[in-house]
């Protein structure tokens, strides 16, 4: 009976290639399973056509699995929770997306007997890890196969490949940038950005480019923990984050240039577009300050790092994961509330307020006017206990209470 691969299929060139390959080179069956993340195809290409180039490429089927919801209500409503960003700024565009991907990768090679799933990742690049270790975590029992990683083909030879077999594509050889891209963003790599003192062209840009000249406020609502409304209007969380990134990337906000140090120790230079991540993230961190007590939110702040590098190196379903999930979630029992944020061309943004029935802000403890209700005498012993430590070291031990040698 010949072998079944089911492969995570994106109708780029390496997915398209990688389907015939395998077939030709290691004599198996390829169901593609087309997962939509929210990313956009192009104007003039639907997910049909995408469809119907995997089976010119020889897939015996391809199924569409719509997960723009599962993405939005169950991972980026995680990476909110956690304020994720990798290394402080990447806020796990790709890395978001893998661990949807591969639930349904692995769903579907059940449905089909298949012995294998399948990826079209280089061997220098993050995603090959978060497709394995995922796929290993779900289902220990199939194996994980790679062909970039063994054809040994250069971008003009799959272009040349996919020539020979007929297979429809859309790339050249000339193609400067690699793009991957759903809803919470948009990752581009490649041609000029690979150097890292030169600035990133605009060409590859389509969420940020300044279309609206003018200020832009507008306040998200959340309730406990996760946005729910813009300016009062309530929307699924998919659609609240395509409305953010339209009216956010308008002016220009939400892009990010870095030099990122990826799983497999390579340092890399990565340009994102994500308006709405970067603003829901800083509007549900500007919210914390607002409810959350002092330790939680230290603690939080601390684990928020953790959580992020996690997801970023594949570990989506882990036991530290799940657990730091639990933890995250029980933090936003009260963040419940509106900041108003207000983005100014050429993509800058500002929290401008804030607000929450469960605020720990009190005016009446905060002000220095008529109104101050805070007991300054009791600052005196405590500060005295506080201190008193120190104190003691300084008396006995410190440098300062120590006789300088004579001279």
């Amino acid at each position: 009976m010949t072998k079944r691969v089911v492969l995570a299929y994106s109708g780029g060139l390496d997915t398209s290639v990688a389907v015939r390959w395998m077939i030709e080179e290691w004599g198996v069956e390829v169901v593609c399973v087309l997962v939509n993340v929210g990313q956009d195809t192009d104007n003039a290409e639907s997910f049909d056509d995408i469809k119907a180039r995997a089976i010119a490429a020889g897939a015996i089927a391809c199924v569409l699995v719509d997960a723009r919801r599962e993405m939005a209500e169950e991972f980026c409503a995680s990476a909110i929770f956690a304020n994720a960003r990798y290394e402080g700024k990447y806020p796990l565009v790709s890395a978001l997306s893998r661990p949807v991907i591969v639930r349904h990768l692995v769903d579907q090679a059940r449905k089909f007997n298949a012995h294998a799933v399948a990826h079209g990742c280089t061997g220098k690049g993050n995603d090959q890890v978060r497709f394995e270790v995922g796929t290993h975590a779900l289902a220990p029992d199939l194996e994980v196969l790679a062909p970039a990683r063994n054809w040994g083909m250069t971008r003009a030879d799959s272009v040349d490949y996919a020539q020979k077999w007929d297979i429809p594509i859309k790339a050249t050889k000339e193609k400067i940038y690699s793009i991957d891209e759903n809803l919470w963003g948009r990752a581009i790599e490649c041609g000029a950005i690979e150097d890292p003192w030169a600035p990133p062209p605009e060409e590859p840009y389509t969420l940020t480019r300044v279309t609206n000249p003018d200020p832009v406020e507008l306040t998200v609502s959340f309730a406990g923990g996760l946005p729910v409304a813009i300016d009062g209007v309530v929307l699924p969380l998919a659609d609240l984050i395509g409305e953010l990134n339209a009216r956010a990337g308008a002016t220009g906000f939400g892009r990010i240039d870095m030099v990122e140090n990826r799983r497999v120790g390579i340092k890399s230079r990565e340009v994102y577009e994500c308006p709405a991540a970067l603003a829901l993230i800083a509007a549900h961190a500007d919210l914390e300050d607002l409810v959350l007590e002092r330790d939680v939110h230290h603690e939080k702040a601390r684990l928020e790092s953790r959580w992020s590098e996690l997801v970023y190196d594949g570990m989506w379903f882990s036991p530290l994961k799940e657990a730091l999930d639990a933890f995250m979630a029980d933090t936003q029992r009260h963040v419940t509330g509106d900041v108003r944020l207000r983005f100014e061309a050429p993509g800058l943004l500002r929290i401008v307020g804030r607000r929450s029935p469960k605020a720990l802000y009190d005016h009446d403890l905060a002000t220095y006017d008529a109104a101050d209700t805070f007991q300054h005498a009791d600052s005196e012993g405590y500060v005295k206990i506080y201190g008193l430590g120190v104190k003691t070291w300084a008396a006995r031990q410190g440098a300062k209470n120590s006789t300088p040698p004579s001279s």
